[in-house]
This record gives C-alpha cells, structure tokens and sequence, in this order.
C-alpha cells in the first residue's frame, strides 16, 4: 500500500502523528508521575486521532477499510466524549480513579463495538445484504443521533463540573490562580467549537449532498483541536496542592464536628499604623456557638497576618485554629459575610492599602507590594484591588493624596 501526500491527506497525517506523539508523551509522564488525568488526556487524543483516520486513509489512496474491512469498528465516536469528562474530574480530583459503577459511562461505546463485529464477523456477502437491508434504513442514524445526543450531553455535564469546581476554589483557597485551570474553561470551548463546527458540516451535506472531498473541511477543524490540545494539555502546569474536589460528595453537616471550645480574646488597641481587621457586620444567621471561633479568628488575622502567604488555605487556617474547615467554612461564611477567597483577599487588599501609604514604601513597585501583601501575580491583585475598591491601585492612590 502506497500513501499518496496531497493538500488533502497531509494535514490529516499531521494531525494523526501529533496526536499519537503526545499521547505517548504524556502516558509515560502519567505513569512516571503517577498522574492519572494525563493518561486520560492521552486517550482523549487518541480518540481524536481515530475520528480523521479514514478520511486520511481515503484521501491518501488507501481504501483497505472499504475492500477488506467493510462494517469493521473504525472509530472511538462514543468513547471520546466519557473520556473527556473523566480526564476533566481526575484534574480537579487527584485521587479519582474509576469503579465499577463508572462502567456505564462506557456502555454505549461497548454496544456499538459489539453491533459492528458481530455483523463483521459473517462475512463481506452478509455485511453487504446487512448494510443495503436494515442498516441504511435507519439503524445508521440512529448512531449518528446517539453520538451527538452523548457529545452535547458529556459537554453540559462537563461545563457543570467547571462551575461547581470554579466555585469550590473560592472556598477553599486564598489563592486561585495556580489552581484555577484556565485551561479546563479553553479546553471545553475548543471542544464546544469542534463539536458546533462538524455538526455544521453534517447539515451542509445533507442540504447539498457533498461529495467525500468537501467532507474534509470538517476532519481539518479535528486536526486544529488536536494540536490545540495536545500542546497546550501537555504544557498545562499541574497544581502542587492535592486537589480533592468532588460533586458527588456533599458537605458534611457542621453537627457532625465538634467545635474546639475557644475564648474570645479582647480587641486589641491599635494605631493607623498597624493592620486592623477589615469591618465585619454582624450577620443574623451564625449561630451562637460559632461567635466565639469567629472573633478568635479575627484577632489571629490581624496579629498574625496569615494573608501574606499566598499559598493560605482553609485547611491550613483551620489546623492552625484548632478547629475543622467545615466548621471554619461556616463561619466566614455567616460571620464574615464572604467566601473564603474573598476573605483573605480583603485583607491582602486593605494591606496593601496601608503600605503604598507608608513613604518607606516608595521605591517598590505596585506589583512588589502587592506580593509582599500576599498576591500571587498581578492579574489577582488587579482583580481583587478593583472588586474591593471599585478603582485601580493608581486611582486609589492619587485620590488619597
């Protein structure tokens, strides 16, 4: 068999190696580093691979699944998109890994399999009268519906799982952006672009019967997201936290951890040069028993400035109070009026707000201060500056002179 390169064939070749370098790239970097989403990234462009292989393999002059292997299973259509979804739980969930009851995400994929080798396995003269008398008669569009109907479905799960993460982060970290997977957000819209793009196609052809050469602007919108993924997949900086993050696992009642007694310490006497705790309102709905951690909590933020570190967690705050970070969760929730993100923020905000004052400060930069502050870069201070403010740091500051 000879491959002919052609405007047509090349690109789709291109395509299909990239997919399969990377995806063994990143099964060995999965496996040296014991990373399971980069396993399933692998799967994923493998997948892809084998959605533009037999236009490749037509448009490059080989017709052996035409000849030899007709009705043969050439595709992993219903594998892709539980793929895509499980690579996108394992990301934010670095101890996921599959049981048995994830088995029927895998169902339909295993049922098509199925179908086509069995109609294979009677023979060409069988495939033949079977294709001609029940498959093109409707059998052939309903796998087509099916796979969209699971594309569209695994897209809307997919988009849920990054809200409910999105949201989940703000809970629980100080800082977001090493963790905010910006690249989970691209990921999917490049996929819901891809997805749009075929079924775009899809229509076209029916509307005007295109022929096998015009099909292959559809294949080509397959090969962009495969270098889209693979090597911005593969260069995606991986969290150093383990992450934990799970939808199907609710919050655990506050009833359910008993509160470490603690003693309201007195407020402590300070002057416009020392950091003062940002204004709380006394919120109706926190529960007496709660009221005592909340000040303690208060004081330990202006005596011990935990914001400055930019890695601060609700976990970390909450081994250091001695207490749970469900527990502590409710209460910044209830006492302080914010999720934990904000909380912290607020401080690192009102921080820096009193050091670009200082004139000792002058020769640092805003972005300096704002590190020295606790920020982690300068988009998240920009970011919280103007959320907590309403003005730019520049603003802010030739208004107070």
């Amino acid at each position: 068999m000879t491959f002919y390169f052609s405007a047509y064939s090349t690109p789709l070749l291109f395509g299909f190696v990239q997919a399969w370098v990377y995806a063994i790239l990143l099964w060995v970097r999965g496996s040296r580093e014991e990373r399971l989403s980069d396993q399933l990234l692998g799967w994923v462009l493998v997948a892809l691979a084998f959605e533009i292989w037999i236009y490749m393999l037509g448009f490059g002059g080989i017709e052996i699944f035409w000849q030899r292997l007709e009705f043969f299973p050439r595709t992993l259509t219903f594998l892709l998109p539980p793929l895509v979804y499980f690579y996108l739980r394992a990301q934010c969930d670095a101890g996921f890994r599959f049981r048995l009851r994830d088995a029927w995400h895998f169902l339909p994929f295993v049922v098509d399999t199925l179908y086509h080798v069995l109609v294979f396995a009677q023979g060409p003269a069988f495939v033949h009268q079977w294709e001609k008398a029940v498959h093109n008669r409707g059998i052939d569009w309903l796998e087509y519906v099916g796979a969209e109907g699971q594309q569209f479905l695994y897209l809307y799960w997919s988009f849920q799982l990054y809200r409910a993460y999105r949201v989940w982060t703000k809970t629980q970290f100080s800082d977001t952006e090493t963790i905010s997977f910006r690249w989970f957000r691209n990921f999917l819209i490049a996929l819901t672009i891809t997805i749009a793009a075929n079924l775009f196609m899809t229509v076209i052809d029916i509307w005007l019967n295109l022929d096998f050469w015009q099909d292959w602007w559809g294949n080509l919108v397959t090969v962009v997201l495969i270098y889209y993924v693979s090597i911005q997949g593969y260069a995606q900086v991986q969290s150093g936290r383990q992450l934990t993050f799970s939808m199907s696992v609710p919050p655990l009642p506050v009833a359910d951890f008993p509160l470490v007694p603690v003693v309201a310490e007195p407020e402590l006497e300070v002057n416009a040069s020392v950091a003062v705790r940002p204004p709380v309102k006394e919120p109706l709905g926190i529960p007496d028993e709660l009221r005592p951690l909340r000040d303690r909590l208060l004081v330990y933020m202006t005596t011990d400035k935990p914001y400055l570190e930019p890695e601060l967690s609700l976990a970390n705050l909450a081994r250091r109070l001695h207490t749970n970070p469900v527990v502590l969760s409710q209460v910044i929730n209830t006492g302080a009026g914010k999720n934990f993100n904000d909380f912290v923020n607020q401080y690192r905000v009102d921080e820096f707000k009193r050091q670009v004052r200082n004139p000792a400060n002058a020769h640092l930069s805003f972005l300096g201060l704002a590190l020295d502050c606790g920020f982690n870069s300068k988009a998240t201070f920009n970011r919280a500056f103007r959320k907590f403010t309403g003005q730019s740091p520049g603003e802010f500051l030739a208004g107070a002179e």
